[in-house]
């Protein structure tokens, strides 16, 4: 199974397409006008035949809540990953790029938060783990530790509360 499609809901789909290639430097790779609305996909060009985002309208009343509702919440709606955080952070502060999060170290990786100007925070992670991500100890982690080391760091909540809940996966 493989992943070759996601979307992030878009609140126009042309100041959509000039963010996620003016600014963030995907390339357009799919637009086909489909009515009123296009099928408009972008990829990395590292990776132009990678997964595509879809950058989809969000004219759904439902997808506008959720989309309203992530965004209230702080949420980010995706994930980027690069391989130098403080140039991209730089580049993209350079371009007037709003951040809500500066670059912060988290266990095994670094990240910043910042506003797409179409209705959502986007995360931009560089992972840190040094020597083959096979070999270290947060590889061998079950998902749920993954998960659960992160929220302990992020929520800072007692250790004891992480057994608790790990206790019942």
């Amino acid at each position: 199974m493989k992943i070759k499609l996601t979307s992030v809901f878009v609140d126009n789909q042309e100041k959509g397409l000039k963010f996620y290639t003016g600014v963030l430097g995907f390339v357009k790779k799919t637009d086909i006008s489909a009515g009123n609305y296009r099928w408009l996909t972008v990829v990395s060009p590292e990776e132009p035949n990678g997964p595509q985002l879809l950058l989809e309208p969000n004219e759904n009343p439902a997808a506008q809540s959720y989309q309203e509702a992530i965004f209230k919440q702080g949420i980010p709606a995706a994930m980027f990953f690069v391989d130098d955080l403080q140039n991209e952070y730089q580049r993209l502060q350079n371009l007037g790029v709003k951040f809500t999060l500066e670059p912060m170290k988290t266990p095994g990786w670094t990240i910043v938060i910042f506003d797409d100007t179409c209705g959502n925070f986007i995360q931009i992670t560089q992972i840190d783990w040094k020597g083959k991500v096979e070999e270290t100890e947060a590889y061998n982690r079950r998902p749920s530790e993954h998960f659960f080391a992160w929220w302990h760091y992020s929520a800072s909540i007692p250790p004891h509360s992480i057994i608790c809940i790990e206790s019942l996966t």
